[in-house]
C-alpha cells in the first residue's frame, strides 16, 4: 500500500471547501508549470475522460444499491479516486473560467426548485415536458408563475 496522504497523517476527516480545493489545484498546477495547459477546453476534455473512467467502474454491474454493500473496499477506493478526479477537474475548470462554483450550484438549486415544484414532481421520474402535459397549466401559464425553462 502507498504511503499515507497528508490528510490521512493529520487525521483530517473534516469538511473540505470548494475554495480550499480551488487553491490546492491552482498551487498544484503552478508548481508544475501546468497553467499553460489548463485552458477551458483542455480541462473539459480531461474531465470528460475521467467521467469515462468513472463510467467503466459501473459498466456491466447493473443496478447497484446505495452504499455499495456488495463492493470490496478496493473497488470503493477506486471509485473514490475517479470521483475525485472528476471533481478536481470541475473545480479547476470553474476557476479558470472565473465561475464561483459554490454560488453557481446554489443558484442552480434555486432554479431547479422553481422548475421542478414538489407539487408537480414529487415521486415521479418523468421528464418535465411529460409532467407539464399531464397538468392543466400551459407553458405560458407556467412561465407566468415563475417556472423557468433554462434548457436543463
Amino acid at each position: 500500500m502507498k504511503g499515507k496522504t497528508e490528510n490521512e497523517e493529520e487525521g483530517a476527516k473534516g469538511v473540505v471547501s470548494l475554495e480550499e480545493l480551488k487553491k490546492k489545484m491552482a498551487d498544484f498546477a503552478k508548481e508544475r508549470e501546468w497553467d499553460q495547459f489548463h485552458t477551458p477546453r483542455n480541462l473539459l476534455l480531461a474531465m470528460v475522460g475521467e467521467v469515462g473512467e468513472l463510467s467503466e467502474i459501473f459498466q456491466w454491474k447493473g443496478e447497484v444499491p446505495r452504499g455499495l454493500p456488495d463492493w470490496e473496499e478496493k473497488e470503493k477506493q477506486h471509485l473514490g479516486e475517479e470521483l475525485s478526479d472528476v471533481l478536481l477537474y470541475l473545480v479547476r475548470l470553474s476557476d479558470i473560467c472565473g465561475i464561483d462554483l459554490g454560488n453557481a450550484v446554489l443558484r442552480k438549486l434555486e432554479l431547479n426548485a422553481i422548475k421542478y415544484p414538489v407539487s408537480l414532481c414529487k415521486g415521479s421520474s418523468k421528464k418535465l415536458t411529460l409532467l407539464s402535459k399531464s397538468t392543466t397549466t400551459t407553458t405560458t401559464s407556467n412561465s407566468e408563475n415563475g417556472v423557468i425553462n433554462d434548457g436543463e
